[in-house]
């Protein structure tokens, strides 16, 4: 396993790789890795014959007031778990190798992140654009996998692609959870136990609503006051929100097509996402 980190190097085994007419599949993260992350360079590895795995906060989809710097990050763990899972690369830039210091061109999906988690980030989906658009110029892979717990992402990330005629397919992997159901998340190491006790209720809720959308006609103003009294009964956390949505372009749901139900809760101050889809 290498670990690249410059651009000129990385762009150079890519084309290395190419020439040799072998394909490469890539898992973009911000590192403190788990079986989430995990799940996709397998799956990476089962539709490519080489998978690269980037390690990189991205400082420009955070705002000022968020976590960038309490991010956790460990890249000596990361390294070893990438190469339990056979990665063939770790591209590890820094931050001065990604941003020139007069950079200011950054993408954008408008359309489709003025909602969910663009509400309250307003700032994170365009930092997120952005950079997977750098790191698929750098990378240059045949396939990237993403993760469906981040489904706004992932959906946004399709859209660009299809938008800039980038040649990339896009695979989007299931959502890999813990025994009682939390999905899997850096950010679960900031919960304490009583806050990681009631983190699973999440899950709960979602699997609630979807026992009450098999039964009848939705109603998601109905559905969504039932979510928000089965989560606030069961765990001591703020809702920040409960939304119903087409799970192909976010757009407002209809009844004859799949549903997108998703949501974020504080515990404290660590926000968690989480989605099942409707149908």
């Amino acid at each position: 396993m290498k670990v690249i980190k410059t651009i000129s190097e990385m762009v150079a085994w890519s084309r290395e790789i190419h020439r040799a007419g072998k394909t490469i599949g890539f898992v973009p993260t911000m590192g403190y890795l788990h079986e989430g992350h995990l799940s996709l360079i397998r799956r990476a590895k089962a539709l490519c014959d080489f998978t690269v795995v980037s390690i990189y906060v991205n400082p420009t989809q955070f705002a000022p007031h968020e976590d960038l710097a309490r991010y956790p990050r460990d890249f000596e763990r990361d390294e070893q778990l990438c190469r339990s899972a056979a990665t063939d690369v770790i591209f590890y830039p820094e931050t001065r190798e990604i941003y020139q210091p007069d950079h200011f061109t950054f993408v954008g999906t408008e359309k489709m992140t003025g909602k969910l988690c663009g509400l309250s980030r307003p700032h994170h989906f365009r930092g997120v654009t952005t950079i997977v658009a750098k790191l698929f110029n750098i990378v240059q892979p045949d396939c990237a996998v993403f993760g469906q717990k981040d489904a706004q992402q992932a959906l946004i990330i399709k859209k660009m692609v299809s938008d800039l005629n980038f040649p990339v397919q896009i695979d989007v992997a299931p959502i890999v959870r813990e025994e009682d159901g939390l999905a899997m998340s850096s950010r679960n190491k900031f919960l304490d136990s009583k806050q990681r006790q009631e983190a699973a209720s999440i899950y709960q809720t979602l699997q609630y609503v979807a026992a009450q959308y098999r039964k009848e006609k939705p109603d998601f103003n109905q559905l969504k006051k039932e979510a928000a009294n089965f989560l606030n009964n069961r765990a001591e956390c703020q809702i920040d929100y409960i939304e119903f949505l087409d799970a192909e372009n976010l757009e407002p749901p209809a009844a004859d097509r799949p549903v997108l139900m998703a949501v974020a809760v504080y515990f404290g101050q660590t926000r968690l996402i989480d989605n099942i889809v409707l149908s």
